[in-house]
C-alpha cells in the first residue's frame, strides 16, 4: 500500500487524518509543522508516494514546503489542506507541484477518495 506524509500542525486533525488514512490501508507517517515535514521527506529521500499538508502552520507553511519539495523531489505527489479560502488561492500558484487542495472541514470519506484520485494519477 502506499506510504504517506500527514504533515499537520493540529494534534487533532493530524490524528484524525491520520487514523482515517491507516484504516484505508495506507501506511502514514506525520510531522508537526512544514519544517518537520520537510526534513522527514530529505530523510526518506522523497519515498512517500502522497504528502497531505495543511496550509497554515508555524516554523513552515504548506506553501513553503511544496516549495522546496518540488525542487527537490518534482515526481513527488503534494496534496493541500486549508480552512481558509485565501491559502487555497495561494496554493493556485502552485498548479503542477500541488496535485489537489481540499478545504476543511472535510468528510472521511470525502479524504479518502481525494487521497485516491491523487494516488491513482
Amino acid at each position: 500500500m502506499a506510504k504517506l506524509l500527514v504533515v499537520e500542525d493540529d494534534i487533532s486533525v493530524r490524528s484524525f487524518v491520520a487514523r482515517a488514512l491507516i484504516a484505508s490501508g495506507f501506511t502514514v507517517e506525520t510531522a508537526e509543522d512544514g519544517l518537520d515535514g520537510l526534513n522527514k521527506i530529505m530523510e526518506a529521500a522523497g519515498a512517500y508516494d502522497l504528502v497531505l499538508s495543511d496550509i497554515r502552520m508555524p516554523a513552515m507553511d504548506g506553501i513553503e514546503m511544496a516549495r522546496h519539495v518540488a525542487k527537490a523531489f518534482p515526481h513527488l505527489r503534494l496534496m493541500l489542506m486549508t480552512g481558509y479560502a485565501d491559502q487555497r488561492e495561494r496554493a493556485v500558484e502552485l498548479d503542477g507541484t500541488v496535485r489537489a487542495v481540499v478545504n476543511k472541514p472535510f468528510t472521511l470519506m470525502e479524504l479518502r477518495e481525494r487521497v485516491s484520485q491523487v494516488l491513482a494519477a
